[in-house]
């Protein structure tokens, strides 16, 4: 079985976000990926399988098999549009979140996501003790969004997991205005066994919601300031949001001693 290995939301290696991508004839059980997934030890396995025009595509971190995940959907359109599909324009992909699209513009490969419905909630001592920092306002989406005062406390403040694992949400973003971007942004999942996404696509299904509506336009250049960082160019259309990037291969090799299912 073929596994590819691209670094997500950037132009080359050693940064964006990593992840690995297995493109199948048949699907393998449940078990069998997930134990792919920790032994990769990226915050994203991607699993995808052509159904007809389409493919289904899943997500697996190392803590379990995840609703939406963007780093690794840039990361299997790339593959399949530079390996598999090298004549075509876009591909499309059956996933839990409903029908998602990876398309070529030019240099970059869009996304049309989903937006997640944000909630402001109260800002709570537990999310400033966690975080290190108390937030101007917090919202709850899938995931918990904390609007930060600065980016210098987005850069510098790493939030205290085991506490973090006590805050509503299945992940932890924090964000704020940025001089260079229209925000920048840091993505925390201990709850998926991931200490810090290096580039998260689902987050800035929340992230660039609020800043669209919080600076009156809909494109929004994202800055992610994890180690690896990364850049994303979004553009909210409606209750979508269109999210392009680059990606660069790492690797490409073959996964031995694996048993598919025929469902």
């Amino acid at each position: 079985m073929k596994q590819y290995i691209v670094d997500a939301f950037t132009d080359h290696v050693f940064a964006g976000n990593q992840a690995a991508v297995c493109v199948m004839d048949d699907w393998l059980d449940e078990k069998t990926m997930i134990n792919i997934a920790i032994e990769n030890r990226f915050s994203e396995t991607a699993f995808t399988v052509k159904e007809g025009d389409a493919y289904h595509l899943r997500w697996f971190t190392p803590g379990g098999e995840i609703d939406l995940c963007g780093h690794a959907t840039l990361a299997t359109g790339y593959v399949l549009l530079r390996f598999y599909e090298t004549e075509a324009d876009a591909v499309e992909f059956k996933t839990l979140s409903g029908k998602l699209t990876v398309t070529r513009k030019g240099e970059l490969l869009e996304m049309d996501f989903p937006a997640y419905e944000l909630k402001e909630v109260p800002v709570t001592d537990e999310m400033a003790e966690a975080i290190g920092a108390r937030p101007l306002a917090a919202y709850m989406g899938r995931d918990l969004l904390c609007i930060m005062d600065s980016e210098k406390t987005v850069r510098e403040k790493t939030p205290d997991m085991e506490k973090s694992l006590k805050l509503p949400g299945l992940l932890l973003h924090t964000t704020a205005q940025s001089r260079n971007f229209d925000c920048v942004s840091r993505s925390f999942a201990p709850k998926l066994s991931i200490d810090e996404d290096p580039v998260c696509g689902s987050g800035h299904c929340h992230i660039v919601p609020y800043w669209a509506q919080k600076l009156g336009k809909e494109d929004i250049k994202a800055f992610q300031a994890s180690k690896r960082t990364g850049v994303l160019y979004c553009h909210m259309a409606g209750k979508r949001l269109k999210m392009a990037g680059q990606a660069a291969l790492f690797s490409k090799g073959e996964l031995f001693g694996l048993k598919v299912t025929s469902s």
